[in-house]
């Protein structure tokens, strides 16, 4: 398998990637299907267009495929942001939204901008017991999270999320998957979430300009998008008159881009789901364990029994250039380094970011 990723992904041979939750790693295999595309685009002008139907309903399968969703029941929009505002013009301006507070920008700004309701639960160790708490005082009508947290990577348990979906069927449990989809198998059938979106460039390694949202049997009848066009009604997967989702795909839809999430799909296939769940989640406890014994986690990430596979780790400007100069790609978020291990990181790249962090202590 190591012979396999290094391939797809050359950059591995000569940097330290620990940046998939800023950005994931364009595989050889998306860039050859990039390549292609326009090289055909380029001979055959108008003719192209004819394979565009073709291969945005085999992206639509692909997603439900990996999943868990009928292909009928997905969106495919260029990012998460685009699809999520559509959504929220679809729901009564006075509705009652829960959220959390420091969640990131593109789940909350959207709902603070418009006149809705809202309440707020800190983002903390006991965030599931404070959760569970919020709706017996006051259920809301939606609930907005992102699934895994873009600074702290602390995790919500989705366990406890189809929990209260059971308690609470009409609330909406709606879920920004972009620093989650790809890390771990999810059904989203069986799921309580209502709505999942993400943009697929980070841990799907799909490209820029490509995400999806996907939606339970009830969401059309709650939900009424605004949105209209030409292209809202054509597709394999969408009804006449303007369907459901068709509001969220009212316009042309790159084949370059969808299409490279189809084919960044095909490869994390080809690794399979669950040797990439499996990876992560070893390298992940190793790390968590390692960021523990040097004291470089905050308390409400050490007191949670589960976490993802971003981590916030304590250090300032001077850290985060030297960890730069080694070649290790990381991120400034919140007051520390984010750091975040993907299926093709490895032991040694774990072990090369601590050799570099203890030499600075």
């Amino acid at each position: 398998m190591k012979n396999r990723i290094e391939a797809e992904f050359p950059i591995l041979k000569t940097t330290t990637y620990l940046n998939t939750a800023a950005s994931g790693l364009l595989s050889k295999s998306v860039l050859d299907f990039r390549k292609d595309h326009d090289e055909q685009f380029f001979k055959y002008g108008s003719k192209f267009k004819d394979y565009q139907s073709e291969m945005l309903s085999q992206t639509r399968e692909a997603v439900g495929s990996f999943f868990t969703c009928e292909p009928n029941q997905i969106a495919l929009v260029q990012n998460f942001s685009l699809g999520f505002n559509t959504f929220l013009e679809g729901l009564p301006n006075k509705s009652l939204f829960l959220l959390l507070k420091g969640d990131y920008p593109s789940i909350n700004w959207p709902i603070e901008t418009r006149d809705f309701k809202r309440n707020y639960i800190s983002i903390s160790a006991n965030l599931e017991q404070d959760l569970i708490a919020e709706f017996k005082r006051q259920q809301p009508d939606v609930f907005a999270f992102s699934i895994v947290q873009y600074i702290s990577g602390i995790k919500i348990d989705l366990q406890v999320i189809n929990t209260l979906k059971a308690q609470y069927p009409e609330t909406l449990f709606v879920a920004d998957g972009t620093q989650y989809c790809g890390t771990e198998s999810f059904n989203f059938k069986d799921s309580g979430i209502d709505v999942l979106g993400a943009s697929a460039y980070k841990w799907l390694n799909a490209g820029y300009g490509n995400g999806f949202l996907l939606f339970k049997d009830e969401v059309p009848n709650k939900v009424f998008p605004k949105t209209i066009g030409f292209n809202s009604s054509f597709g394999k997967y969408k009804q006449q008159d303007n369907s459901f989702l068709g509001r969220f795909e009212p316009g042309h839809q790159d084949t370059l881009n969808f299409g490279s999430l189809k084919v960044a799909l095909t490869v994390s296939n080809q690794i399979g789901v669950e040797n990439i769940e499996r990876s992560i989640k070893v390298l992940s406890t190793s790390a968590k364990h390692q960021f523990e014994k040097h004291h470089l986690l905050d308390e409400a990430v050490l007191k949670r029994n589960a976490h993802s596979s971003i981590f916030n780790i304590k250090g300032d400007d001077k850290l985060y250039n030297t960890l730069i100069k080694n070649e290790i790609l990381c991120s400034q978020r919140g007051n520390g380094i984010r750091v975040s291990f993907n299926y093709f990181n490895t032991e040694e790249d774990l072990e090369k970011l601590m050799s570099v962090i203890t030499a600075t202590l």
